[in-house]
């Protein structure tokens, strides 16, 4: 892309397009509450960010916020690659990394190089984000791996030692499960979730403290136990994302890695320059 490819509105955020650093490679995980971002140098994160998840934004407001968070940490990519569970935001993407960084990205989608094999039933609705998880936890962790990814949906997945994606399970989110019991139950006030001072509350305030926190805790601890009685040969389980509860209060969460969507990125990249012979998705 030339420098008279890039629209009025790139133009206007002054300067040109950052210069390419062939070490580095910007990546996006765009999600239903939030865009995750990350610059790779090498196999060194520079740094990441975090973005609410607007769908009526524009692809010149992305671009601007991004580009000034990448040209914070020195500026320049050469690649993009991106994982998407919002398909109207797509093009918008897509267009913002070509117009602001002079890339065409990486979608992850079918036909693209992960390294796994997807043993569902419908491989093709399985979530790009879930799929990353999967390539980074087998590559960090080898396997049997679950993978538990705190977002809008809290999603449980399993890949094996031979790096097959087996599935999963998805849950409601701690937010979204709070938010539908505060507008549906008119008597009940909003509260902060937070950890009570005690689990049996003695006010309205702590009862649904109380309920929401130790609820969601025995949700992520119930379906983590069951899941470990059905694959005995287990090595261990990972957590990622915006984590509601403090780890520790999980008997069986093992791990906590808050890249490893980014990491799992930054491997199907590689995977696709390189074009190795391994098994598509």
């Amino acid at each position: 892309m030339t420098r008279t490819d890039i629209p009025r509105a790139a133009e206007q955020y002054g300067n040109t397009i950052p210069p390419m650093d062939s070490d580095r490679l910007l990546v996006l995980d765009v999600g239903n509450s939030n865009v995750v971002i990350g610059l790779w140098e090498g196999e060194r994160l520079v740094s990441s960010w975090r973005l609410s998840t607007i769908r009526e934004r524009s692809s010149d407001e992305y671009g601007i916020m991004t580009r000034q968070m990448v040209d914070s940490a020195g500026g320049g990519a050469r690649s993009a690659i991106v994982a998407s569970v919002v398909p109207p935001l797509n093009a918008t993407i897509g267009t913002m990394i070509e117009s602001y960084f002079g890339i065409r990205p990486l979608f992850v989608e079918p036909g693209v190089r992960t390294g796994l094999s997807i043993q569902t039933e419908h491989p093709l609705e399985v979530g790009a984000d879930r799929i990353v998880n999967a390539v980074a936890a087998h590559h960090e962790y080898g396997g049997p791996t679950i993978i538990v990814d705190f977002g809008t949906a809290t999603t449980f997945d399993l890949v094996t030692a031979q790096g097959e994606y087996r599935g999963g399970i998805i849950a409601p989110g701690l937010t979204i499960s709070s938010e539908a019991l505060f507008a549906r139950a008119a008597r009940l006030p909003r509260v902060e979730i937070r950890k009570p001072a005690q689990l049996i509350g003695a006010n309205t305030v702590a009862s649904l403290q109380s309920g929401i926190y130790y609820g969601y805790i025995g949700l992520v601890d119930g379906i983590l136990g069951r899941m470990k009685r059905e694959i005995p040969a287990l090595r261990t389980i990972v957590a990622t994302g915006g984590t509601p509860i403090p780890l520790e209060e999980s008997e069986h969460i093992e791990q906590y890695d808050p890249h490893l969507t980014l990491k799992g990125l930054r491997l199907v990249h590689e995977r696709n320059r390189a074009g190795r012979k391994t098994s598509d998705r």
